[in-house]
């Protein structure tokens, strides 16, 4: 009996980015069965749309760039190293030049992403 894998590997700058309310998003593990999360390399536009997830998770960290997270109104300050989880419902944009690392738990959803 042939047991299933239980990783994966991937190479983010293989994988081809797709617009998304903040800039561009790098999309790993989304096709995953299990749907445990994904992991998404995202650039930062300037006029990042704020939005919000009913089910989902999110965890941003900050690999480059200085500049905020607004999270349900409030302006928190991110440069390199900063991270900052974003429950469900609560509305989220960055601003700022940023490049970032985001967490999703579970794996991202298309049908679970609410424009402002």
């Amino acid at each position: 009996m042939k047991t299933a894998k239980r990783f994966e590997a991937v190479r983010l700058a293989d994988i081809p980015a797709t617009p998304c309310p903040c800039g561009s998003a790098k999309r790993a593990f989304v096709d995953d069965e299990d749907g445990v999360a994904s992991l998404h390399l995202v650039e930062i536009k300037t006029d990042s749309e704020a939005h919000f997830h009913e089910r989902l998770t999110e965890i941003y960290y900050v690999l480059e760039g200085e500049g905020f997270i607004e999270a349900d109104g409030e302006r928190v300050p991110v440069s390199p190293g900063s991270a900052i989880l974003i429950k469900p419902g609560c509305r989220h944009r960055a601003v700022g030049k940023l490049r970032i690392l985001n967490i999703v738990v579970p794996r991202f959803d298309p049908d679970d992403e609410w424009t402002v």
